[in-house]
């Protein structure tokens, strides 16, 4: 324990007791009732080659090829962004400690939740699809505490704007992802911050970091994360996490490692874990324990991963992800015309109509390429407006929902209408 940590501090709860202390946190919400599986292909699907597609494009962007629908999975990039919210908890205990005035096992909890979002993506070799330009997706998730609205803003830079509401705070965020591809693999930087707020005036804001897939054309796919993510808040607080790249000969799988370091840069605790398993953290510095120092004899885990589903699926969906392209007839009849869930080659795939899916993807490719003109013409979001270098919710989502007035909303997915 470095020295800036005295027992009785201010703001400094007793470690041993934070599982107990929180564990009732973010869970005292009403029960809903959501799907479990996803329906039955009505469909045999076809295998393709990705190399025979794609081996032209070495190097290029991967938003601009386009693929069969075989190599997608029935969720949109828009419906990608709210699964990192699985564990939206994890920000309902970071409030409740900022509340009692314990900022470290708040930026804690705030660390664990940024690790938590990428613990779905192990075996998920499928890309989702790609939104169509005004493209949106909600999500009312009372269960959760939270709702969630995003939008395609742009399309080339292929940019998507997020906002999300949980009990006493807030998070939006844009990604403007680059992708290229090598050949055997895919690396996916994105660029954008993402601002936490809660009620309480603390803010916080981190990056995400790069993503590869491996394997493409010989051998078992797999997804890796490596970088250093950084979580800086407006007090004296500054968390580094670093994703360790796994290494030719598959050591440091998955694994997660960082400090939280107070202004003067002293290290208050140290987090370790894995982004597909756990992670955990010690008060202090773990390097000055020696080698024989077993961490795990003093760690308290902040997170752990939900158990996979009862009713597996080709994509390797988790049990949330199987609940975000749900459409029953009482949602339908409050959606806009641009929510994800009304996009046919989507639906087709996830009924397992391959068929169809596949003409209804290359229908909209083609609609998509009229974007760019839209833009230059001036197009602008429905629901987010540029503020500086990114773009914020503008707000009138909600209360358009409850009047089920979408005037402003063009059915981009119809088969006559061009998306403006």
């Amino acid at each position: 324990m470095t020295s800036s940590i005295k027992q009785g501090d201010p703001g400094l709860k007793s470690v041993e007791a934070s599982e107990n202390l929180m564990e009732a946190v973010g869970f005292g919400y009403p029960y809903v009732e959501r799907r479990e599986k996803l329906p039955e292909p009505k469909e045999k699907e076809r295998g393709a080659s990705l190399w025979s597609l794609i081996k032209e494009n070495i190097g290029k962007d991967l938003t601009k090829v386009c693929l069969p629908v075989y190599f997608n999975e029935p969720l949109s990039s828009l419906q990608k962004c709210f699964e990192d919210f699985e564990y939206s908890f994890l920000l309902d205990q970071a409030c409740a400690w900022g509340k009692q005035g314990n900022r470290l096992m708040q930026i804690l909890s705030v660390a664990a939740f940024a690790v938590s979002g990428y613990s779905s993506t192990k075996r998920r070799a499928q890309k989702p699809f790609n939104p169509l330009l005004g493209e949106t997706y909600e999500a009312d998730y009372p269960d959760k505490g939270v709702r969630f609205i995003s939008e395609k803003v742009s399309h080339h830079p292929m940019i998507v704007a997020c906002h999300c509401e949980g009990k006493e705070w807030v998070m939006s965020g844009d990604c403007n992802l680059k992708s290229k591809f090598w050949g055997r693999s895919i690396k996916l930087d994105p660029l954008g911050l993402l601002t936490l707020q809660f009620v309480d005036g603390q803010r916080y804001q981190w990056n995400k970091v790069t993503t590869a897939i491996y394997n493409l054309i010989i051998g078992k796919v797999y997804c890796d994360h490596y970088g250093t993510m950084q979580i800086l808040g407006n007090g004296d607080l500054l968390c580094k996490m670093k994703f360790k790249e796994q290494s030719i000969f598959h050591q440091n799988l998955y694994q997660v490692q960082g400090y939280v370091y107070d202004k003067e840069g002293n290290k208050l605790a140290s987090l370790f874990g894995k982004w597909e398993e756990a992670l955990y953290f010690i008060l202090g510095d773990i390097a000055t324990r020696g080698r024989a120092f077993d961490p795990m004899s003093e760690a308290t885990r902040l997170w752990r991963i939900n158990d996979p589903p009862e009713f597996p699926t080709r994509y390797n969906l988790t049990r949330f992800a199987i609940t975000l392209n749900e459409l029953t007839p009482e949602l339908k009849e409050k959606l806009p015309p641009t929510d994800s869930r009304l996009r046919p080659d989507q639906r087709h795939l996830e009924n397992g109509e391959y068929d169809l899916a596949n003409s209804e993807k290359l229908r909209l490719e083609q609609k998509q390429r009229q974007a760019g003109k839209l833009q230059e013409r001036g197009w602008q979001p429905r629901w987010f407006c540029k503020n500086d270098e990114s773009f914020k919710y503008k707000g009138g989502y909600w209360e358009a929902r409850d009047q089920i007035n979408w005037s402003g909303c063009p059915d981009i997915f119809g088969s006559d209408v061009v998306c403006v």
